[in-house]
């Protein structure tokens, strides 16, 4: 696994405050659709900026946010502008999240809903080449690239793994889905590895309808457990993330091997969790270089 020193991002200069998620401003879509009936069944979609000759590759976007109703794609839209002033058609997904409340017992908003949330991931990408082709007629939906960050890159995961799902799941394809490839930023990867470090305050058993449904429902959730996909695949993650530790990924890297599949695992130096969304950080350019890499 290559480990890839970064000396100028930001958050490897001592003194400052904990990882923490970039404070810039929201930048607004050159389009929106809708691909559902409920308000957070919508797509904002960012044209390519610059000079372009042809085509280009569509880059789909989803957020993190462990799940979590307070944590919508508006975080990520700075990172859906980076991706078009690099050339690319940028799609930012919305789906629906846990509430906004705490219940069972949660010390914060309760993770994701089942199945609402992998509903509208399947129903998304399943909607985006026709509103692709209306929104964003520049983009070359042969060439798509998946892409996700934290929950949203344990969802481009999942995503890429459909047709592999258990027989009767309600999200399984009868082919693999139409990708170049993913490209999962500090995914939640693996469930129980995740479940085992405490990643985001139990988020993952929420996510999964409590305790009581996690055996039953993991085998139709947990990229770990999707494998092998024949997806190309690979893995950003920084090495002082205390977010989603880098762990979760490798170990998520050798369950891909021990089922006969390579997922490349770039490990940057100094680097945690958020830098990786931020356009301003040097770990922001190693991401859209990986998806370029995938992309043409």
């Amino acid at each position: 696994m290559p480990s890839i020193p970064l000396p100028d991002d930001p958050s490897a200069a001592p003194g400052l405050p904990p990882d923490e998620p970039p404070t810039l401003p929201a930048v607004a879509p050159d389009a929106t659709a809708a691909y559902g009936d409920h308000p957070d069944q919508i797509v904002d979609f960012y044209a390519p900026r610059g000079e372009r000759t042809g085509a280009v590759p569509l880059v789909v976007v989803l957020h993190g946010g462990a799940w979590r109703a307070p944590y919508d794609r508006q975080h990520v839209t700075p990172f859906a502008d980076f991706l078009a002033r690099r050339g690319f058609a940028v799609a930012n997904v919305e789906y629906r999240r846990g509430s906004s409340l705490p219940h069972q017992g949660a010390e914060g908003p309760v993770a994701g809903r089942w199945p609402e949330t992998f509903d509208d991931v399947a129903a998304a990408l399943d909607a985006l080449p026709h509103l692709v082709k209306e929104a964003l007629p520049e983009a070359d939906v042969r060439r798509t690239v998946l892409t996700g960050h934290s929950a949203g890159g344990h969802l481009a995961l999942w995503a890429a793994a459909r047709h592999v799902l258990p027989e009767g799941s309600p999200w399984r394809l009868d082919a693999p889905p139409p990708l170049r490839g993913v490209v999962a930023l500090a995914p939640i990867a693996d469930f129980e590895e995740a479940v085992r470090r405490g990643v985001c305050g139990g988020a993952v058993t929420q996510l999964l309808g409590g305790a009581d449904a996690y055996e039953e429902r993991r085998p139709y959730a947990d990229p770990a457990a999707l494998l092998p996909t024949g997806i190309a695949t690979t893995v950003v993650q920084g090495r002082t993330d205390t977010t989603v530790p880098h762990q979760v990924a490798e170990v998520y890297a050798e369950a891909a091997a021990k089922a006969g599949e390579v997922v490349g695992v770039t490990l940057l130096e100094d680097v945690g969790h958020f830098p990786l969304i931020d356009p301003a950080a040097d770990a922001c350019a190693v991401v859209a270089e990986e998806i370029a890499q995938l992309a043409y």
